[in-house]
């Protein structure tokens, strides 16, 4: 009998984030600080044989989709052999991957050659200034080439905001006006408390107030229907090639519906993003477990998910907030 992966409040999980590395050429602001963090050392790592081996331990408990993160995943040395690896997976039916836009024109014809043509990009303003600021790179005109090359080749593009008040609030209105000619959704992130400096303040650019500021510069605004278990609450301008979403990460609204897993790249499984891991899967696989074992592990630790994101940050209130980068997001 095959081992589903249903939770106490009968949410099945299906979906899985798998991180390859906690590394980035990037330091964007809300993720790391700017000299970095320290990084783990290659040992600690979950080789790519012990990725796909768990990747295909969760597939077989149901898991049928899963996103690729880091850090920044094109940076870890072999990605595209490891992709294309888990793109053999027959149950799989969806790889995504989510990058900062630093990917190569070849990486990206391999990427569809594979079936793998659904991007995230993390890109928090049209402006080559305060993308440098931002990020502290200056790499806007390689990452907007990179997302006009994905959109050319024929590839779904999700661009990825989080907005801030003090460093992104003039590009909101950009993002939604770049919908009109380009056929990409742009979804607007509330800040959250993982920028590794352990100093965070509750965002006042919450879902509600991205949605009247928006609407204040487009009262024609059209709701979306949202797919199942999304994150997001979707929009368009009619009339835009493309639409636009707002994820209320801080808020944690969408819990209820919640159907993901995290793995990271040195094999910390949450059920939480908020919350401590449930268990290290790298240590439970390095000690000689079966596979047998690995899945009534995972079993464990899934029947332990807490409720939603406030009840697993209270498991580990007074634990410092680690970096989006080591978590895999």
């Amino acid at each position: 009998m095959q081992k589903k992966l249903v939770d106490k409040y009968g949410r099945e999980l299906n979906y899985l984030r798998l991180s390859v590395t906690d590394r980035c050429n990037f330091r964007c602001y809300y993720c790391m600080p700017e000299e970095g963090i320290d990084f783990v050392q290659r040992k600690d790592l979950l080789s790519y044989e012990e990725l796909e081996y768990l990747t295909r331990i969760f597939c077989g408990m149901g898991v049928d989709k899963i996103r690729i993160t880091g850090g920044e995943p094109f940076v870890r040395k072999g990605i595209m052999h490891f992709l294309d690896q888990l793109s053999k997976i027959d149950t799989l039916q969806q790889i995504t991957v989510t990058s900062n836009g630093t990917i190569t024109a070849e990486q990206i014809d391999d990427l569809k050659k594979m079936g793998i043509t659904k991007i995230n990009v993390s890109l928090d303003s049209l402006d080559r200034q305060r993308f440098f600021e931002m990020t502290r790179r200056d790499k806007f005109d390689e990452v907007f080439t990179c997302i006009l090359n994905l959109l050319d080749k024929g590839f779904t593009v999700k661009l990825n905001c989080v907005v801030a008040d003090d460093k992104n609030v003039a590009d909101i209105i950009p993002f939604v006006a770049l919908t009109e000619k380009y056929p990409l959704a742009v979804r607007f992130l509330e800040e959250m408390p993982f920028n590794g400096t352990g100093k965070f303040e509750t965002p006042k650019w919450n879902h509600l107030a991205l949605y009247d500021y928006i609407a204040k510069h487009f009262p024609t605004i059209q709701k979306l229907r949202d797919e199942k278990n999304s994150t997001s609450t979707n929009y368009k301008i009619p009339g835009y090639s493309g639409s636009f979403g707002i994820i209320p990460s801080f808020s944690r609204t969408f819990c209820g519906s919640c159907n993901r897993i995290r793995l990271s790249a040195t094999g910390e499984m949450r059920t939480c993003l908020y919350g401590p891991p449930s268990t290290n899967l790298r240590d439970v696989l390095r000690q000689g477990a079966t596979e047998t074992e690995l899945m009534d592990e995972i079993l464990r630790a899934v029947a332990r998910k807490e409720k939603d994101g406030f009840e697993a940050e209270a498991l580990s209130a007074k634990a410092p907030k680690k970096s989006m980068s080591y978590l895999g997001g």
